[in-house]
């Protein structure tokens, strides 16, 4: 017998029954279709209602200058190279110390969202808190070279990042909570024993029935 043959026999009773009755997919869309049918549908009327969008929408990515320290690593890791920044030093006169320090002034963040591909790791290594997501999304242009955003646009989007959620009471508690709670729960230490000041002989012990020579009596010779 053929391969064929041994495939059409293994088939299961259920299949076979199918396969007998004829229009019994087309049966099966027709229900799924009178289903939907008595339903009310709800078709939001877009752009005069605004969607309502999950909290963790990925719409445009959001740029807090000050935040930015000129670390590149944001631009390193970006698997698109989408991200270009330029910066130059400037010295900061600091009283008391023996000379200027230097620190990055941030001269040039740019984001070219038409190579982003919103995978969000420029904002998971940021170590800095500087890049956040923003639900906004309405930033089409008719030209491509458009999407090449500044660091004054990224930073008026700020303005649209929502607060950061409440923390979840069954997950697990912050380091500073965990390091707080450790600290609170060790024992005191006991209080330190009194030293005596530098060049005073220590003590002697007293022996029972004995007393040791006082400081006006000598040995014999």
């Amino acid at each position: 017998m053929s391969e064929h043959g041994d495939r059409s026999e293994r088939s299961l009773p259920g299949e076979r029954s199918e396969r007998s009755l004829p229009g019994a997919g087309l049966a099966k869309g027709l229900a799924v279709t009178l289903k939907t049918m008595t339903r009310r549908s709800t078709t939001q009327q877009y752009p005069d209602v605004a969607p309502e969008l999950p909290p963790r929408s990925r719409g445009v990515i959001a740029l807090s200058e000050e935040n930015c320290t000129v670390c590149m690593l944001c631009a390193r890791e970006c698997p698109d190279w989408c991200i270009y920044i330029d910066s130059h030093k400037e010295e900061v006169a600091v009283p008391g110390a023996a000379r200027p320090r230097q620190r990055n002034v941030l001269d040039r963040f740019d984001i070219d969202f038409s190579l982003c591909m919103y995978c969000g790791i420029c904002i998971e290594v940021c170590p800095f808190d500087a890049l956040y997501w923003s639900p906004e999304f309405e930033y089409a242009e008719y030209d491509i070279k458009d999407l090449l955003h500044d660091k004054d646009h990224l930073g008026e989007w700020m303005a649209t990042v929502p607060p950061p959620p409440a923390h979840d009471r069954n997950g697990e508690p912050a380091k500073e909570e965990t390091a707080a709670a450790r600290k609170a729960a060790a024992p005191t230490a006991p209080p330190a024993r009194p030293t005596a000041p530098r060049g005073t002989p220590p003590a002697r012990p007293a022996t029972s029935g004995q007393e040791g020579p006082g400081p006006d009596e000598g040995t014999a010779p």
